[in-house]
């Protein structure tokens, strides 16, 4: 057989159960040829959000996990350019009325821009959370914070004045998202929890009651009439303000987050869920110019149900199932942020025909029946769970800020394993439980029979492993930077197959794995969610 040069670590692993001493090999490893098919293709950007229209005409669409700016013909929906050199983690986007345009990067705290000269430009570095952002006719700019912060600023756009409070009594956990600079000039927003509309004179501080009534506002745009519309997305609709006359526009579908009207008043919706790009036509009729799906696979689990077994997908703001066999969709289901029963989901466990959902994001673990669409168990104020499954008589979970992974949900209290660098993927057969350590390049059994044991290394030196499976004697890695899945047993590896690699986390502030690609065992089929390219892989083990 091929051998690729790996040169990973590999210390004994006795899938019995043996104490041996550690015996350790540096080789490569042995490559088995299999069959690689996509079993399943979702959205063509990982996630849309914030809209802006180009002085050309040209629509600019902002994609936070996608790191990139996608430029769009507003007509056909041809991909003009993806913006990404410079780009970092992009929430909202705007334009100067001199042809400059820029950025919030929600998870870093960055405004910056491309000027009109084209030189990149760091207008301000704020705490995370900045997310809409919009300029006055005189070019002044101006810049919220939602989710991770509640406060509204004055930004200088050249980066050389300090950024300007203009008002700190927004929150909690938002402070105004999508806005826009009204014909009367002052500053509009919506208040995502809050159920209402704003306004604010930018020069006093002032702020006033537009509207309210609504169920979860999104976002505020005007048109060339100068009518408020308000996108509502926990309405799924965007609904045109007169006075104080509500009208609804469009209809759609949950998980919405950004609008935008072009120079003829077309108006066009993005999704934060599904990543797709919609032009909402006079007859309130969509159509898709951006194709919707998957945007954010991270973790995955299999669930069988009347004989037949659902691959179950956290896709971040939703929940997807397909069919193992066919990898046609199965259902949907969405969140809204902040406010929705399903909450953020990065990892998933299957938990009898129940599923685990971990979100570093939502800071917990949440048990969900996704017949009756209901939370069974919820567990919060955790420290960064990113993985988690049942255990031991509760739930394990994995704690990136604790760098643990312990016990929680059952009548006792039981720490597994601490000081890890960046306790990832947790695996259990039942009695046993493994965990990768991404940062570290580790492997860890580190429980068997419900109860701690001195963490033994299954394998180190591992291109920062993520997703964990068990098929047969062999534990398998996902290899988060080479896309590798490597199978381990008895000292010795194999390289299974190679998929994509996942993206780096934006901060210090995340989880380095951030959305991992995670894969799954079902018979003899390996399952493996590609982050990058929106895709579900099958593979058949020999």
């Amino acid at each position: 057989m091929d051998r690729i040069d790996l040169r990973i670590v590999i210390a004994v692993f006795c899938l019995a159960g043996c104490d041996d001493a550690v015996r350790v090999a540096d080789r490569g490893a042995e490559q088995t040829p299999v069959e690689l098919s996509v079993l399943a293709t979702g959205g063509s950007i990982s996630g849309a959000n914030g809209l802006h229209f180009s002085p050309a005409g040209d629509l600019y669409v902002a994609s936070v996990l996608g790191s990139e700016i996608v430029v769009l013909n507003p007509t056909t929906g041809e991909v003009i350019e993806h913006l990404r050199d410079g780009v970092d983690g992009p929430d909202d986007v705007a334009f100067a009325p001199d042809g400059a345009f820029y950025w919030t990067s929600i998870l870093t705290g960055e405004v910056a821009g491309i000027t009109a000269d084209g030189e990149r430009v760091t207008a301000a570095i704020l705490s995370p959370g900045v997310n809409p952002l919009t300029f006055s006719d005189s070019g002044r700019l101006f810049v919220a914070q939602c989710f991770f912060g509640a406060n509204l600023y004055e930004v200088d756009p050249a980066g050389r004045e300090p950024a300007r409070l203009i008002s700190d009594e927004l929150g909690p956990e938002c402070g105004l998202n999508g806005m826009d600079w009204g014909p009367d000039g002052r500053l509009y927003g919506p208040r995502w929890f809050h159920q209402q509309v704003v306004s604010f004179d930018v020069d006093t501080g002032e702020m006033r009651i537009e509207a309210t009534g609504f169920n979860v506002p999104a976002a505020v745009k005007f048109n060339s009439k100068g009518e408020l519309h308000v996108l509502d997305t926990g309405a799924d609709a965007v609904i045109r303000v007169i006075g104080l006359t509500q009208h609804v526009v469009a209809k759609l579908v949950p998980g919405l987050d950004n609008l935008a009207f072009d120079s003829s008043d077309r108006l066009f919706v993005s999704s934060y869920a599904d990543g797709a790009v919609l032009r909402v036509e006079d007859d309130g009729t969509l159509t898709e110019l951006v194709t919707g799906g998957m945007a954010h696979p991270g973790g995955i689990t299999a669930v069988t149900r009347g004989g037949v077994t659902e691959l179950v997908v956290a896709d971040l703001h939703s929940i997807r199932g397909f069919d193992a066999h066919s990898g046609d969709s199965t259902f949907t289901q969405r969140n809204i942020l902040g406010m929705g029963a399903l909450g953020s989901a990065l990892a998933v466990a299957a938990d009898g025909e129940n599923l685990i959902l971990t979100a570093w994001t939502d800071n917990n673990v949440r048990v969900w029946d996704p017949i009756a669409e209901t939370t069974l168990e919820r567990y919060d104020n955790l420290s960064l769970p990113v993985s988690a499954v049942r255990y031991a008589g509760g739930i394990a979970v994995a704690e990136h800020a604790g760098g643990r992974v312990r016990l929680i949900g059952a009548e006792r209290s039981v720490v597994f394993a601490e000081g890890l660098n960046a306790p990832t993927a947790l695996l259990t057969d039942g009695d046993r439980l493994w965990v990768s350590d991404r940062n570290d390049g580790r492997v860890l059994l580190i429980a068997r029979g419900g109860e701690p044991i001195e963490p033994v290394v299954i394998a180190e030196g591992v291109a920062y492993p993520e997703g964990l499976a068990l098929w047969g004697d062999e534990v398998l890695v996902l290899e988060g930077e080479t896309g590798n899945v490597l199978a381990i047993s008895d000292g010795s590896v194999r390289l299974l197959v190679t998929i994509g690699g996942g993206s780096p986390a934006a901060s210090a502030e995340q989880p380095p794995s951030m959305i991992f690609n995670d894969i799954v065992v079902v018979g003899n089929i390996l399952y493996a969610t590609d982050e990058l390219k929106r895709q579900i892989y099958a593979v058949t083990l020999n």
